[in-house]
C-alpha cells in the first residue's frame, strides 16, 4: 500500500510539474534570488504584436518550470523594443530604445509591483491593489512630475495634459498590473506600461502586455508579491 501511495504522489508531481524552462543566461544573471515567478512572453520577432505566456516558477533546485499551459498575448503594435528596468541589461546589437508613443512593448526584466481594478480589492489577488475611479490618471506627458505613474486627482495638483483615464469606457482596465518600465521616471523613456485586458485577440496595444480576462484572472490569482514576481520580456532565442 505504501508503494502505491509513493507512486500516487509521484505521478501528481508530475502532473503540476513540466519539463524545465531554460532562460537566457543573460536574464538569470541579472533575476534576483528573492524572485520565484516569471511570467515569461516570448515573441518571434521584434516587429510582431503577437507573443505568448508562460508563468515559471523557480524550484528549490534553482530550476524554472512551467505552471500553466501556453498563454496568447498581444503586445505592442509596433512590436517589441528594449525597455528600460532596474536591472543592469545591455541592449542587443540591433534593438531599438523604447520610447514614449512608439507603440513598442518594453522588452527585458521589469518587476510586477502592483494590481488595479475597477472594483474594489477582490479578495483573490495577493498583490497590494489600487482600485481606481474617474479620479485615477495614467501621466504620459512627459512634462509632468508625476510622468509615468498613476495618481488620483484629489490629492495631487494637476500639471499635465491629456491623461489616460484608468476607467476607460473599453473595459481595457478592468482589471490590471503595473509593469515596473521606467521606474525612475525619466521624461520621455516611455509611460504606463501594464498588463491589462485586451480588446480583443486579434487587437495590439500601445505597449502594454494583453490578455482574455480568464487568462489575466489565471495570472492576478498566481502572482505573490512574496515572490518577488517579475515579466521577462524577449524574442524567441
Amino acid at each position: 500500500m505504501h508503494r502505491f501511495l509513493v507512486l500516487f504522489v509521484a505521478l501528481v508531481s508530475c502532473v503540476h510539474m513540466s519539463a524545465p524552462v531554460t532562460l537566457p543566461p543573460e536574464i538569470t544573471a541579472v533575476l534576483p534570488k528573492s524572485c520565484k515567478q516569471v511570467l515569461y512572453v516570448v515573441a518571434v520577432d521584434a516587429q510582431t504584436s503577437a507573443a505568448e505566456l508562460r508563468m515559471l516558477e523557480r524550484s528549490p533546485a534553482n530550476v524554472w518550470h512551467a505552471v500553466s499551459a501556453v498563454i496568447p498575448v498581444r503586445i505592442g503594435r509596433t512590436g517589441l523594443a528594449w525597455g528600460h528596468g532596474e536591472f543592469a541589461l545591455t541592449a542587443p546589437a540591433g534593438w531599438r530604445s523604447k520610447t514614449e508613443g512608439d507603440g513598442c512593448a518594453p522588452a527585458g526584466v521589469f518587476r510586477i509591483t502592483q494590481a488595479f481594478g475597477a472594483e474594489p480589492h477582490p479578495g483573490w489577488i495577493k498583490l497590494p491593489y489600487l482600485h481606481c475611479t474617474p479620479h485615477h490618471w495614467g501621466i504620459d506627458d512627459v512634462r509632468s512630475r508625476h510622468y509615468n505613474q498613476i495618481v488620483d486627482d484629489r490629492t495631487v495638483a494637476c500639471d499635465w495634459t491629456g491623461p489616460e483615464t484608468m476607467v476607460p469606457s473599453s473595459g481595457c482596465y478592468k482589471l490590471g498590473a503595473v509593469i515596473a518600465h521606467n521606474s525612475h521616471h525619466q521624461p520621455g523613456l516611455g509611460s504606463c506600461i501594464f498588463m491589462h485586458l485586451w480588446l480583443g485577440e486579434n487587437v495590439p496595444t500601445a505597449g502594454c502586455t494583453a490578455m482574455s480576462e480568464p487568462h489575466l484572472r489565471q495570472v492576478l490569482k498566481w502572482l505573490d508579491p512574496a515572490a518577488n514576481p517579475c515579466l521577462v520580456q524577449l524574442v524567441q532565442p
